[in-house]
Parts: C-alpha cells; sequence; structure tokens
C-alpha cells in the first residue's frame, strides 16, 4: 500500500532513503533546506518539495526525520510552524536522526501528546548503502508499531533490529558509534606512532589485518593509510565529536564508566580546533602524526 510520507533532512543519507522510498512507489514529500542534497532527481521522480514542516506533517501518514542532532530534531519538531503543529492524529515519527535518548524520550512524549505515535530509528553504515537500500536500522518503541512501519523500513534498509522501548534506538546508536569511531580513533593514533617510529604503512596495515587489529574499522581506514583516499569512511570529525560528546552526556547520565570515552571526546575535539571544515575521521591519523616532533 502506498503511503504519503513526509521527509525532514535530505542530506548524504536522507537522499538515498528518499530515493527508495520513492522507488518503492510511496508518495513523498520533502522539506526545502539550504542543507538537502540537490533535489532534482527526487522531484523528477514525482516528489513535492514543502516550505513548511507543519505542512509537511499534515499530509503525511509517517514523518521521517534524518538530522543532525537533538538541537535540530527538538526545533523542527517543537518549533515555530514545527512538526507538531501539524501532525494527523494516528500518523506516526520516525526519528532517524542521532539523538541524546533524554532528548528522545522528551520528543516522544510530545509526539504522543499530539495524538501520533513515535519511533526512534537511527541508522549505521554510509550513504553509499542508504542509496543501495541496506542500512542498518536500530529501533526503539513498541514492537507492534514496528510491525506495522516494517514494510516502509524495508524499503531502505537491510537490517533492523528492535532495540527495546522508545530511546533504546538511540541509545544503542550511541553505543555503536562509540565502538566504532573509538576504534578509528585509536587506529590513528596507533598509525601516527607507527609513522614516527618507521613502520611502513602497508607493514602495518598487513599485520594487524592479520592480527588481533583487523576489522571493518581498518579496512575502512585502509584508503587513507596506505593512499591519503578518505572514501573508506566518509565521516566528519565534526560529526564524530558530536558523536561521542552525546555518548559522553548519555554515559554521564546513567552513572557509567567514560574515562576512555572522555579520552576519545578529547582527542577529537583537538583535532576539530585544527581540522579544515569538512575533514573526514581517516584525516586524524595524518594531523595525530603532525602534532609528534620528528625523531
Amino acid at each position: 500500500m502506498a503511503l504519503n510520507v513526509g521527509m525532514v533532512g535530505i542530506g548524504l543519507m536522507g537522499h538515498g532513503i528518499a530515493s527508495n522510498i520513492v522507488k518503492h512507489g510511496h508518495r513523498l514529500c520533502v522539506l526545502a533546506h539550504e542543507g538537502n542534497q540537490p533535489l532534482d532527481q527526487l522531484v523528477a521522480a514525482g516528489t513535492t518539495v514543502m516550505h513548511s514542516a507543519a505542512e509537511l506533517a499534515a499530509r503525511s501518514d509517517i514523518v521521517i526525520l534524518v538530522l543532525t542532532g537533538s538541537p535540530q530534531v527538538e526545533a523542527v519538531l517543537t518549533g515555530p510552524g514545527g512538526v507538531l503543529a501539524g501532525l494527523k492524529p494516528g500518523s506516526v515519527v520516525i526519528d532517524c536522526s542521532t539523538a541524546i535518548p533524554s532528548s528522545t524520550l522528551r520528543m516522544a512524549q510530545a509526539v504522543q501528546a499530539a495524538g501520533s505515535r513515535f519511533l526512534d530509528t537511527p541508522m549505521t553504515r554510509t550513504p553509499r548503502e542508504a542509496a543501495e537500500g541496506r542500512l542498518n536500522l536500530l529501533v526503539g518503541g513498541d514492537a507492534a508499531l514496528l510491525e506495522e512501519c516494517r514494510p516502509l523500513l524495508q524499503c531502505f534498509a537491510e537490517n533492523i533490529f528492535h532495540a527495546g522501548p522508545v530511546g533504546a534506538g538511540h541509545s544503542m546508536k550511541l553505543l555503536h558509534n562509540y565502538v566504532s569511531l573509538g576504534t578509528v580513533a585509536l587506529l590513528c593514533e596507533a598509525a601516527a606512532c607507527a609513522v614516527q617510529h618507521g613502520v611502513a604503512p602497508e607493514v602495518f596495515v598487513d599485520v594487524l589485518a592479520k592480527g588481533g587489529g583487523g576489522g571493518i574499522a581498518l579496512e575502512r581506514m585502509k584508503p587513507w593509510l596506505l593512499d591519503k583516499e578518505a572514501t573508506g569512511l566518509r565521516f566528519s570529525i565534526a560529526n564524530a565529536c558530536k558523536d561521542l560528546g552525546y555518548y559522553n552526556t548519555m554515559a554521564s547520565d546513567g552513572g557509567a564508566a567514560r574515562d576512555i570515552a572522555a579520552a576519545v571526546l578529547t582527542t577529537l575535539q583537538g583535532a576539530l580546533q585544527r581540522a579544515e571544515p569538512g575533514a573526514f575521521m581517516p584525516e586524524l591519523a595524518d594531523m595525530l602524526a603532525a602534532t609528534q616532533p620528528a625523531r
């Protein structure tokens, strides 16, 4: 059954999601924003561009948010002319953003108070998998509502995990990104040390890959370490700082240990101050090498 779907946030990830929703025959409208990727192909495929979040919500059975973080989600939902002002009774808000769980709970309550329903559904993988319809989704919310929305989610997801109640999806996303980005930061620091001690990049990569350092993080770092190409991990240092900051907030709210997470965040914050705008995580290896005295 074709649904009326509204989307806010047509960036690198959102554009792939939107393309697959249209490809599967759903009627899509998107919110105009200067941060969107080019919309020409979507419009040519029948997508409607709206200039009001409330009007977008009023014509949508499901509203999908793919935004940078909690401040943006809160503004789009609760701000003047926001999504909450136009939601239809019984509609669903699916938040695919990365957010602080405590904020997620507040936004879910606001959506429910407006007579609608809520799933937090953050994603893992990259823009390439978004375009291919092969994302991983980590869902927080009612299991029955997830099953109701599953056919739409399967338009752009390969794996769908029910993490638990509302907020659990965003909690799992922060856990995932802490482990994955923390591992990348560790590899970058080790690679910088390897340079200082005369270990060739190809030897560094080969030994780790065939020993205890192998895995997805190393594979994504390999193009940079060997050829100075960031194609394996197009994830910005700025977004990594944001996600590690969110993780530290979540851990602190729960009274969990976070000494290592705090150290990773400090490293990323220092790099962000020196990085070119839009610098990607693999570039951290060279930035850390540049801060070490020559031997």
